[in-house]
């Protein structure tokens, strides 16, 4: 792994290569063996081998000899982030009250570079193949929430990212087309929510708004997802939006209250936990 030109003398290498191998493991792969990290990496087996070994001696890591995979004890890592984030705390008892009033399930992520990952959620049933927990990771772009929290990032950012996104066909009705994206994005933008229909996950529908702080800032997405069965988009919409909003506005309310989330710079690592 070649240093890239233009790169500050302060940053420091060895700790990027060794989060680059804990990044090798994810839901599809939770046992890798030193070949297989050291092609996922791009580092040579003899630094791949040293990282593996020093996360080992740390506890982050297990083996049987042959192949390595991730110890609970990596969740340290994100924890120490969603520990320092007053939002979940804050926004929890209100997301508790929404799912108990629209009976579905509501999540709340915040953006990580290209990717949304979840930072609080209440579930009431399960309407996903894909289990969801706090630390799952979603490529932006397919997702309410994604949406919203793309739709809010400056001009430059958002062309900056719409020039490199990757827009795989997660079902067939997944929006793949740059120019169509940018036009919805827009109308997120304007509208203040965002509906995505069963681009995700066939059958599942998402409603999604912004949370803002003290400054009017959004530092969070709010969502409820409910099966297609539940009714049109329009329909989920008129049922689900007046709610979703005002759950947004509480959360809102408690932050200018005093309880202020910090926010992750663009395209930080927020999870070690992995993706699902």
């Amino acid at each position: 792994m070649s240093e890239p030109a233009g790169r500050s003398p302060d940053f420091v290498q060895s700790l990027e290569r060794g989060l680059a191998v804990v990044r090798a493991f994810d839901a599809e792969h939770p046992a890798l063996t030193l070949s297989q990290v050291a092609r996922a990496t791009g580092l040579t087996r003899a630094a791949a081998r040293r990282f593996l070994l020093t996360l080992v001696a740390l506890g982050y890591m297990r083996t049987d000899g042959r192949q390595f995979s991730l110890r609970p004890r990596i969740l340290e890592v994100g924890y120490a982030y969603l520990s320092s984030l007053s939002l979940p705390e804050v926004a929890q008892p209100h997301m508790e009250a929404l799912a108990a009033e629209v009976h579905e399930s509501s999540s709340m992520s915040v953006l990580d570079g290209d990717e949304v990952v979840y930072v609080a959620r209440v579930p009431t049933k399960r309407i996903m193949t894909v289990a969801i927990s706090v630390g799952t990771r979603f490529p932006a772009y397919a997702t309410s929430m994604g949406r919203v929290l793309l739709a809010a990032e400056p001009d430059d950012w958002l062309h900056d990212y719409l020039e490199h996104a990757e827009l795989r066909p997660i079902t067939r009705r997944t929006v793949t087309d740059k120019a169509r994206l940018r036009a919805i994005l827009g109308r997120v933008r304007s509208a203040g929510y965002a509906l995505v229909d069963q681009e995700l996950e066939e059958g599942l529908r998402s409603l999604a708004v912004p949370v803002r702080d003290a400054d009017g800032t959004v530092v969070a997405a709010l969502n409820v997802s409910a099966h297609a069965s539940r009714g049109s988009s329009e329909a989920i919409r008129k049922e689900l939006l007046p709610p979703l909003l005002e759950t947004a506005q509480r959360v809102a309310e408690d932050l200018r209250g005093g309880l202020r989330p910090a926010r992750p710079q663009r395209g930080s690592p927020v999870t070690a936990a992995g993706r699902s």
